[in-house]
């Protein structure tokens, strides 16, 4: 146990720490995805028996629960973290992976997120979660929607999510890759010979565009994959089909009604998108989690981006 105060250092200096590290390893995507499959797994039906509804608990720490299909690639992620958490024992570590997170989309370019800290871990793999609550990217789907919309519908929704919040957290995918060997839903694997123009260790994909970009290989949504902005509602892949990502899930967003009104608003307004991604992912953070104290902490911290 700590004080607030002690806390509150303690997340400061780690989220300096991440900082660097990210900004050397350009390890902003697999962070990012981390963290929100650690919080994708709550079931709001549940949300008053902690922890049977899942959510951003820290288990996905766990062997079992990373070895669910839908989070292929991860151990990557929790092993980048193992040595902040070892540095920082006093920080949860459901605190630490959506701190991760959070840092990531800010030093991508994204917005400074009003997160709030205090989570309280689960204590063994008996409580993580069962497999096939996180989205799939292709039919045949795991509940059965006849439509990639209602598939989204479905997950989205057990969560709490509306149709703004879902399109608006979908815009994530402006940052990131699909890999043959995690989703399976392209060609391209890990590897500069696998890589696309886009994620070939020569590509500028930084907000600041200078060189790198981790490991090469995969095939990403959007041109500059590694900068956070509103880059995927503009259908980049229509120009680039042979370089780019669109999956079913994504075509959804912008062929349903319903999601396709904010899918067009955020192509034309970054400024929306990103109020209404922070209000969103805050949400998504908190998903599931047991605060200590309830009212949880927050830091002041100065925004990052370059």
């Amino acid at each position: 146990t700590c004080s607030v105060d002690e806390y509150k250092s303690e997340l400061l200096k780690c989220r300096e720490e991440l900082c660097s590290f990210i900004d050397e390893t350009n390890s902003h995507p697999i962070l990012i995805r981390t963290a929100w499959h650690d919080a994708g797994t709550f079931n709001k039906q549940n949300a008053d028996q902690w922890p049977k509804g899942g959510g951003a608990n820290g288990s996905i720490r766990f062997e079992v629960e990373l070895g669910h299909g839908a989070n292929a690639g991860l151990p990557k992620g929790i092993a980048f973290l193992r040595k902040f958490k070892e540095a920082h024992p006093l920080i949860s570590w459901a605190d630490l992976i959506q701190l991760a997170g959070a840092t990531a989309v800010e030093v991508a370019g994204g917005p400074l997120l009003p997160m709030r800290y205090g989570r309280a871990d689960i204590e063994a793999a008996s409580q993580c979660p069962p497999e096939g609550l996180l989205p799939a990217a292709a039919a045949p789907f795991p509940d059965q929607a006849p439509t990639a919309a209602a598939h989204i519908r479905n997950v989205f929704g057990r969560m709490g999510f509306n149709a703004k919040e879902i399109v608006a957290l979908s815009g994530a995918h402006t940052v990131g890759r699909a890999f043959k060997e995690r989703s399976g839903t392209v060609e391209n694997g890990a590897g500069p010979k696998q890589a696309t123009k886009f994620t070939c260790p020569m590509a500028r994909v930084r907000k600041d565009n200078q060189e790198g970009v981790g490991m090469p290989g995969g095939k990403s949504w959007t041109s500059n994959w590694l900068t956070f902005d509103n880059s995927y509602f503009h259908k980049q892949y229509e120009k680039e089909p042979k370089e780019l990502l669109w999956l079913e899930t994504d075509a959804a967003l912008h062929t349903d009604p319903d999601f396709k009104t904010y899918f067009d608003l955020y192509a034309r307004d970054q400024d929306a998108f990103f109020r209404d991604f922070t209000d969103a992912y805050v949400k998504l953070s908190e998903c599931g989690s047991k605060f200590i104290p309830v009212e949880g902490v927050r830091i002041d911290c100065p925004h990052k981006r370059s």
